[in-house]
């Protein structure tokens, strides 16, 4: 599941930067991703259902108006959630590193 979510926060990111360099493209539409909630109910159904959850990517409504405010905290926001991932998971590994040497 941890990697499922990083796989969407990665291209949230991707998806973010694209929206920022294009913030002064005339009649840009830009793009989100979602993933959480596909996420959150495939959890409940188990790893088959986690595995088979793919972030989407869909381009915003036309005439949607680009705020560089609201982009540049939500990659603030999605940077934040991927290093807290990260460290989550560093952590398991290093307790299973712990658990198959015996704290050696």
């Amino acid at each position: 599941m941890l990697l499922k979510a990083l796989d969407g926060l990665s291209l949230r990111s991707a998806a973010t930067a694209q929206n920022i360099a294009n913030a002064g493209t005339p009649d840009y539409r830009p793009v989100r991703v979602s993933f959480e909630q596909a996420l959150a109910g495939a959890a409940v159904r188990g790893g088959e259902a986690v595995a088979a959850v793919r972030p989407t990517l869909q381009q915003g409504p036309a005439g949607e108006p680009l705020r560089l405010d609201l982009e540049l905290a939500s990659e603030s926001g999605t940077a934040a959630r991927y290093t807290a991932l990260i460290e989550l998971l560093s952590r398991q590994i290093q307790m299973q590193a712990l658990s198959i040497t015996g704290n050696k």
